[in-house]
């Protein structure tokens, strides 16, 4: 089981907290607000109202006993930046800080975090790239240009097998899962026969995907 350090609990890390709680993690969560602290008690296996942006008090946190660091602080990118700095000066494994904007991402990136979240940026890639078409019922990034998409059964190919509309040889695609209803098949194979009220999620480039999008 992982372990945690999730410094910040405004919305952001509330959310984390109580995702993590579901997923059974070990969570040590830290905020200098006694409220916010107290609303992340019932989800998190510690919780400390603290500083982090003092380096005595990260460390005696133990920093390097956590799998992860998150710094979800969102509203004080000061105190964002000393502590993702202060974390990564006292050897911790693995540090995530969230930004707010693209300057803030370089800086942070510079002064150590490892990944960085902008959780803005993401919701609005996934509402541009959801609203493109009405085919796509969801989305997954996954780099730069490749990512999982969940597309509805272009009409063309109903009735017809994966192997026989050639997906990944015509369209350069992989299809990993049908959804129908609550139930889902996973690498489903080149005999799989498509339904209308069914659902694929494929695997690809984007290009490719508004290739197929097209048809």
């Amino acid at each position: 089981m992982k372990t945690i350090l999730l410094i910040g609990l405004g919305r952001f890390g509330r959310h984390i907290a109580r995702k993590m709680n579901e997923l059974n993690m070990q969570v040590m969560a830290v905020d200098k607000d006694e409220n916010k602290v107290a609303s992340v008690v019932p989800y998190v296996t510690n919780a400390e109202v603290g500083d982090c942006t003092d380096k005595e008090y990260l460390r005696s946190l133990g920093v390097t006993n956590f799998d992860t660091c998150i710094v979800a602080i969102g509203d004080d990118f000061l105190a964002s930046l000393e502590t993702t700095a202060y974390l990564k000066e006292l050897g911790a494994k693995k540090v995530i800080s969230r930004a707010a904007r693209d300057t803030q991402e370089k800086f942070l990136l510079r002064n150590g975090a490892d990944e960085v979240v902008y959780p803005e940026k993401i919701i609005g890639n996934w509402t541009a790239i959801r609203c493109s078409s009405d085919s796509i019922s969801d989305y997954i990034q996954l780099g730069d240009d490749f990512a999982v998409y969940e597309l509805a059964i272009p009409q063309e190919w109903i009735g017809q097998t994966i192997g026989n509309i050639g997906v990944r040889h015509k369209y350069n695609l992989n299809v990993i899962a049908i959804k129908h209803g609550n139930a889902m098949t996973t690498t489903p194979g080149a005999d799989y026969t498509l339904e209308a009220n069914e659902k694929m999620l494929v695997l690809g480039h984007s290009a490719d995907i508004n290739k197929l999008l097209k048809i």
